[in-house]
């Protein structure tokens, strides 16, 4: 049962024993007394190496441990959520501190329930008096390593006041300058003074070699490097890798500086710019403040035009850019110097000027997209449905599969047009569009504008009905079906959730928990369970009236 962790002390002596054990265990599977860390500040460790956010943060523990171990005050206890004791001895040999015996599972549940971990990586920090000074141990590593000792909530607002000051104060050698180094590197190793980058707009690019995303990016960022170079512009790599060999091996392909491999300000700059997401690029201005928090979609969607990055420049591409959208045609989309065609999935080419004039969908999927494969049917319906009322409607698959075969495979299941494998065209559109997820339809109108960009969510509502796609015809069939909800129970309940009352309520999308579909529009819902249901999967009035009895 667990118990009131701020006003109750804790004889971890006690709760990380059992009847049968009063020790814990090092690595080497030698023992050590439970009364040894009494009187140290204690993380207890809940983690599996299975799962891998435990994977990813053990690592950034043990820099921390390894940090704080020699000051004789600070101690790690392992509480595993392995499921057999080969995994526990594995994941247990690449930790430096103590654990509980994976033998003892009663002691290990009960510690569970003791500090109530819902979730793992969980890391629990004590004081020497058993009092537990932070749930959220994980994200005090994260965000300030080793800093973050003692622990206290004392300390952790400093640190936090801290950071306010100096992103006030910021300049570019506070961020790239640390402790004796003042340098960053060229691929040749050569030593670059910081200072020599002062006055400059510079990137900074956070990135792993490892990464897909990042290995695209990074080819897009060189081509606008290239152009950018001599207008007082430079670019400094944030390497992410774990691997030198992985660091060296990328960074002697790319043009620009680079913090040293493993420089403790990569994990800084991490934490200082709160970053989540690879690739990312911050930009620094001349000035050393922060221009733009992440540039990779400006990057790829405008290339050296957004130089220099400052708000007016981006509004200027907006307004150009709400232009070039106006004065939209199929043309514009879809042809290039070197391709003025499409292809159907018997290999014939299809002039794109023979669509000109009609609506067509422009279809971005993937074979090894599970949405996209669930979709395939629900569109394919819809095509079929929709050309019976207007022959000349047309869609356009753009594919992200890896590979020509995996292309050809979906493709031939599919009775329309497509450009083709690995088109050079896909890259614009994916920008133009701003594709991000899987499956997307966008609705492109006769004059060749862009109508509908939620066609996806359209179809799984409406289905074939929502042809056109306009924007008025979309809100006539939402007035409808509006309309068609005045005779539904607001509120009841269903055989499967009846601990909670399912409201009628409109929801953007939801996953609908009776056929496991995608829902857009009207749900009966559960907010605090996200239970909800297509109102055709709801029970209707008399059986939910009969359930709330």
């Amino acid at each position: 049962m667990a118990i009131d962790q701020e006003s109750s002390p804790i004889d971890l002596a006690v709760v990380l024993s059992s009847k049968e054990r009063d020790f814990i265990i090092c690595r080497n599977g030698e023992q050590v007394k439970g009364s040894s860390i009494t009187g140290k500040i204690v993380g207890l460790y809940f983690s599996g190496s299975w799962c891998g956010p435990c994977r990813q943060f053990t690592p950034k523990l043990v820099e921390a441990y390894d940090s704080l171990y020699p000051k004789g005050e600070f101690e790690i206890v392992f509480v595993s959520s392995d499921k057999d004791n080969e995994s526990f001895n594995e994941y247990f040999g690449k930790m430096p501190w103590l654990a509980v015996p994976f033998s003892d599972a009663e002691a290990r549940k009960n510690l569970k329930q003791l500090f109530k971990v819902r979730a793992i990586p969980h890391l629990v920090i004590l004081d020497g008096r058993g009092r537990v000074l932070s749930n959220e141990g994980v994200k005090c590593i994260k965000h300030f390593g080793h800093e973050a000792y003692p622990f206290t909530s004392e300390r952790i607002d400093y640190l936090r006041q801290e950071e306010e000051k100096a992103k006030e104060n910021q300049s570019l050698r506070s961020l790239l300058v640390y402790a004796s180094r003042d340098f960053l590197i060229s691929n040749e190793e050569i030593k670059i003074s910081v200072s020599e980058l002062e006055g400059k707009t510079v990137c900074l690019y956070f990135a792993m070699s490892t990464h897909r995303r990042c290995k695209s990016f990074t080819l897009k960022l060189a081509e606008v490097y290239e152009k950018l170079k001599q207008k007082n512009f430079e670019i400094v790599l944030i390497s992410m890798d774990e691997k030198y060999e992985d660091f060296k091996k990328s960074f002697e392909a790319m043009p620009w500086l680079a913090l040293p491999f493993k420089d403790e300000s990569c994990e800084r700059l991490v934490r200082y710019f709160e970053h989540k997401l690879l690739p990312e690029l911050v930009i620094i201005s001349p000035d050393g403040k922060t221009l733009q928090q992440n540039a990779v979609k400006l990057v790829e969607e405008y290339g050296d035009e957004a130089f220099p990055f400052t708000q007016e420049k981006l509004v200027t591409l907006a307004n150009l850019k709400k232009k070039k959208l106006e004065a939209q045609t199929l043309e514009s989309i879809l042809v290039t110097a070197d391709r003025h065609f499409v292809i159907s999935n018997d290999g014939l080419k299809v002039p794109v000027s023979k669509l000109m004039g009609s609506n067509i969908l422009l279809y971005f999927a993937a074979s090894w997209s599970l949405p996209s494969r669930e979709f395939l049917p629900k569109i394919v319906t819809a095509y079929q449905e929709i050309k019976k009322k207007d022959a000349n409607f047309e869609v356009i698959f753009i594919s992200s599969d890896h590979d020509e075969p995996s292309f050809n495979n979906i493709f031939s299941s599919m009775p329309w047009l497509a450009l083709p494998f690995d088109d050079e065209r896909k890259a614009f559109l994916s920008r133009r569009f701003n594709i991000v997820g899987i499956p997307v339809a966008i609705a492109i109108g006769p004059s060749g504008c862009t109508v509908n960009t939620q066609v996806r969510q359209l179809l799984e509502t409406h289905g074939a009905g929502a042809y056109p796609f306009t924007e008025e015809h979309i809100k006539n069939l939402q007035q409808q079906l509006d309309k068609n909800t005045t005779g539904w129970p607001k509120k009841g309940r269903d055989e499967i959730h009846n601990e909670h009352e399912l409201a009628l309520i409109h929801q953007q999308v939801y996953l609908c928990s009776g056929c496991k579909e995608m829902g857009y529009g009207w749900a009966f819902f559960c907010k605090r369970c996200n239970y909800g249901l297509h109102p055709k999967c709801a029970p209707k009035q008399e059986e939910m009236n009969r359930i709330s009895v």
